[in-house]
């Protein structure tokens, strides 16, 4: 446990070898770090850096909501970096994490040495966008479950809980059944902190980073930079493929198999992409 702005954070530090660590950055926000427990297949080349955020997973659950903004959260990202004593490292960012990833190198002097940014967006009210064009394509009766009990307050209800379960089985994880790790996550979820970022749902954002675009900043990312995109993930492949446009020199892979999670849905082949390169940016 370490400390970190507003609370203490757990860590863990998993094997080891020649390469520069990876820390690994999850997404949520409040989504703990355990369905990304498949990044420990690196540790046999590298030290593979896990954390949960505050306000998730095995971390301190402050009852302050005025700490989940990403300005803190940035902060919080450099105390662990700091307090770890991570000096040259890769930075590995996911869905939530790859925002939080971006805003961190754009903001934030420090020894990263690249940037991975899996299945993320840079820009909140076009994510708001592909939310709604999305779940425009469900059947209707998945639809009007969603939109009914989203405007009655009745999101614990078992038909609104099997719309979002479609909803997740077709955008977030097509492996079935579902993994352990990935169960293990949502058991640890912080709801607190992602209603307050948020908000109810991710389809009516109106937390506190709602406005949050970085994408006009891309350009001041200098990193070499890998994005990864999923067919059918809810962090539109086309808006992910502007991203990677905007970033000189980086890489873009699409993996056409995959929604949310690569890592589980095409392990071998995301293994052999994150193994090439990161041994290309060690420097």
């Amino acid at each position: 446990m370490i400390a970190v702005p507003g609370g203490h954070v757990w860590t863990r530090r998993a094997g080891g070898g020649a390469g520069r660590p990876v820390l690994v950055v999850h997404g949520g926000p409040g989504l703990p770090h355990d369905y990304l427990r498949s990044l420990e297949r690196l540790a046999d080349e590298r030290e593979v850096i896990f954390w949960d955020q505050l306000g998730c997973g095995k971390s301190g659950r402050p009852s302050n909501t005025d700490l989940w903004t990403m300005e803190r959260s940035v902060a919080e990202m450099d105390s662990v970096v700091r307090t770890l004593g991570l000096s040259r490292f890769h930075v590995f960012g996911n869905s939530w994490g790859g925002m939080l990833a971006q805003q961190y190198v754009l903001d934030v002097s420090s020894g990263a040495v690249s940037l991975t940014i899996s299945n993320s967006i840079s820009s909140v009210p076009q994510f708001s966008g592909m939310m709604a064009r999305l779940k425009a394509e469900l059947d209707p009766q998945t639809q009007s479950a969603i939109a009914r009990h989203e405007a009655a307050g009745t999101t614990s209800a078992a038909e609104y809980q099997a719309a979002i379960r479609t909803w997740n089985e077709t955008y977030l994880c097509r492996v079935r059944p579902w993994p352990t790790e990935l169960f293990d996550a949502f058991a640890g979820m912080g709801t607190e902190i992602f209603e307050t970022m948020f908000g109810s749902s991710d389809f009516h954002i109106v937390g506190t980073i709602r406005d949050w675009d970085v994408l006009d900043r891309l350009t001041e990312i200098a990193l070499p930079t890998l994005v990864l995109a999923g067919r059918y993930d809810e962090c539109a492949p086309e808006h992910m493929y502007e991203m990677h446009r905007r970033i000189a020199g980086s890489q873009f892979e699409l993996f056409e198999s995959s929604s949310h999670m690569p890592f589980i849905e095409e392990p071998a082949r995301f293994d052999r992409v994150m193994r090439d390169f990161l041994r290309r940016h060690e420097a």
